[in-house]
């Protein structure tokens, strides 16, 4: 049977994609889930889906906070991506977003009001804490409203129930072009942004290593320099309508994996000791987290730096 693979329709799917259109349901099968990482946990959790290239943070604070619906298996992007043009390079930045006509013009604006979220658990949820973080807001006092997907959110800013929410630049972008919403700033993290997980049961480990190695071949083929001259052009501006100029803008900075079954420790606790300290994970006191605990290792291979590796499960 072949694997279910979940995923959000987005630009960074495109090796996926065309893994997809050469494979033709002969090792997996897509599942879309327009609401992002959190419905990706949720349909992990359900037998909906075996596989899901979700969002580095939503996953790995569901592991920290006892989901054992999945474990991580391998990389997806591990880049650092440049939201908007003028900003830094960092390895992550969610652009911040409101209404076209919204009160607010920055971040320091939204203190105290409804965030809007695709649901718990989501990357929009797990950034707002980051958000609240890097500004000295108070994460207790934080409200929520759950908006499902990419257009409740935008709603939800121009009818005034939400004032904010955080979505990834470029999948934004054409609705800022058509007047729907603006950018007011952008959070930065220190994490890649997408990782690959599976749940740690319904499927083999020779069958996950397949597909990560097949993955890893058209991941490899997309981001060549030959195919970022036109190629991997054509195929984003085809598939999802974004203009030329965008499209080489993003693969200009994009940078996916080079092994998709590696994982690194670093990227574990760094994206864990972020969301400790927003108080999106809470560890007991004294509590130290095993990377080993949150990778199959029977399918992914973690890379420990030496100076690591007396404190991690062989």
């Amino acid at each position: 049977m072949p694997l279910r693979v979940g995923y959000v329709r987005e630009h960074f799917c495109s090796p996926l994609l065309q893994y997809e259109a050469e494979d033709k349901g002969k090792t997996f099968t897509l599942v879309e889930c327009p609401s992002g990482t959190g419905q990706l946990i949720s349909r992990l959790t359900n037998d909906e889906i075996d596989v899901a290239i979700a969002l580095t943070d939503a996953l790995i604070a569901g592991i920290a906070k006892g989901s054992k619906a999945y474990k991580l298996v391998g990389s997806y992007v591990n880049s650092p991506l440049k939201w908007h043009r003028e900003l830094l390079r960092v390895y992550v930045r969610r652009a911040v977003i409101t209404g076209h006509d919204s009160p607010y013009k920055q971040i320091s604006d939204l203190q105290g009001t409804t965030l809007g979220i695709s649901r718990y658990g989501s990357g929009s949820h797990t950034m707002a804490y980051v958000m609240a973080l890097q500004q000295g807001w108070a994460t207790d006092q934080l409200k929520f409203g759950v908006k499902n997907d990419i257009r409740g959110l935008l709603d939800s800013v121009n009818d005034g129930s939400t004032s904010a929410f955080m979505w990834e630049w470029f999948t934004t972008k054409p609705f800022a072009d058509a007047n729907e919403c603006r950018f007011i700033g952008a959070v930065p993290t220190p994490w890649p942004s997408w990782l690959i997980a599976a749940h740690p049961e319904r499927t083999s480990p020779a069958e996950l290593k397949t597909f990560l190695s097949s993955l890893t071949l058209h991941v490899s083929e997309f981001q060549k320099s030959e195919a970022r001259a036109g190629p991997s052009v054509e195929f984003i501006k085809k598939t999802f309508g974004y203009p030329e100029e965008d499209v080489k803008a993003w693969l200009q900075t994009v940078e996916y994996t080079r092994d998709c079954t590696q994982i690194h420790s670093e990227v574990l606790s760094r994206t864990l000791s972020v969301l400790q300290q927003a108080g999106a994970v809470t560890l007991r006191d004294g509590e130290k987290i095993d990377p080993s605990e949150f990778v199959n290792r029977n399918v992914a291979t973690l890379i420990i730096p030496e100076d690591e590796k007396h404190g991690v499960t062989p």
